[in-house]
């Protein structure tokens, strides 16, 4: 593409179902020219992530809707190239912003933060393992869900860029993990991380049955982010006072007509569940312990991380589109520049 021209991805219309490349719009722009005591960042890598599909229904929910014409918005890692004035922000600074789904954007410094990787780490991997996705699974883990050492744990979407971190968390902690997920690569992926048993819920068969076999002591931790079947099959085996944290039910986001719900759910109460959800913003409280705890996982060996990366601005609706077919193994990003712009 000319790099004299900014390219950015708009919202054309509203999915129904399933997102299509016709519900997005790649538009061209002049790159923007920064005001007084602004800066203009060129992004490397964009974030595309389930809860956005949310952001395409015109309702109500914890973050407002996206509209019709605009550019999209998610998380992005780019590099001050340019400065009028902004004397927080030198050119070269790596900066961390939620204008992805564009290659350029010009900001005052209010809503851009600072990025100093940590030695060995990879810029984008602030938009995964240790960003957003990483924090979401520490939090809802360790206290949504209330983990302790040794328990059994059940993760579905295990090889997301959630879920896989959730898996390692838990094998930090000495427990006995389980993954659900959807191809045996992926399965094969988490038996590298360590992961003691893996369910492929396409190919297993009765997913009830593979779950009881999978925990004949019962779970004490389900990590949900999916829903559904994986939810029956899953309170099917819950010990009492057993936790479920509600990280996500990617099972229904394009769902035109609402599926059945467990019928199981009077377990809850028998049971004595914690079924909880969270959002992560609630949480940054714990990004330090975060970011020290993924540093002393990382250095024994215990964490590892893996990103699927699309290039180009234009195949981001594709990449988006992906994460709902299983298409990423790990995280899913889209690298939409150069690591080092300037």
């Amino acid at each position: 593409m000319d790099n004299q021209k900014n390219h950015e991805i708009r919202l054309k219309s509203r999915p129904v179902g399933l997102p299509t490349p016709d519900n997005f719009e790649l538009a061209e722009t002049a790159v923007p020219t920064p005001g007084s005591g602004e800066v203009l960042v060129r992004n490397s890598y964009i974030t595309v992530d389930p809860y956005m599909r949310g952001r395409m229904m015109d309702r109500e929910s914890y973050v407002p809707p996206f509209q019709i014409g605009e550019t999209l918005q998610g998380g992005a890692i780019g590099q001050v190239v340019a400065s009028n004035g902004n004397t927080a922000f030198q050119v070269g600074d790596l900066v961390q912003s939620n204008y992805g789904w564009r290659e350029r954007f010009v900001s005052s410094g209010g809503d851009i933060q600072k990025l100093t990787p940590a030695p060995g780490t990879s810029i984008q991997s602030y938009l995964g393992a240790l960003g957003m996705p990483g924090l979401t699974a520490y939090a809802g883990l360790l206290r949504i869900g209330a983990l302790k050492d040794g328990e059994r744990v059940f993760v579905s979407a295990a090889a997301g860029a959630v879920g896989s971190i959730v898996c390692q968390i838990a094998k930090a902690k000495g427990c006995y993990v389980v993954g659900s997920v959807g191809s045996d690569a992926k399965a094969a992926y988490l038996k590298g991380l360590g992961v003691d048993r893996t369910i492929n819920y396409k190919t297993c068969g009765d997913l009830d049955a593979a779950v009881a076999a999978a925990f004949p002591e019962g779970i004490d931790v389900y990590f949900e982010n999916v829903g559904g079947a994986h939810l029956q099959a899953a309170l099917n085996k819950m010990r009492p006072f057993g936790r479920v944290p509600f990280c996500g039910m990617i099972d229904m986001y394009n769902a035109t007509e609402l599926p059945p719900g467990p019928n199981n759910l009077a377990l809850i109460i028998g049971l004595q569940l914690t079924v909880r959800g969270f959002i992560v913003p609630t949480h940054y409280d714990m990004l330090a312990d975060f970011h020290r705890d993924m540093a002393k996982w990382a250095a024994e060996g215990k964490m590892q991380w893996h990103e699927t990366i699309v290039d180009g601005i234009a195949n981001a609706p594709a990449a988006f589109i992906g994460l709902f077919k299983g298409e990423n193994l790990g995280k899913m990003l889209v690298r939409v520049g150069p690591d080092k712009a300037v």
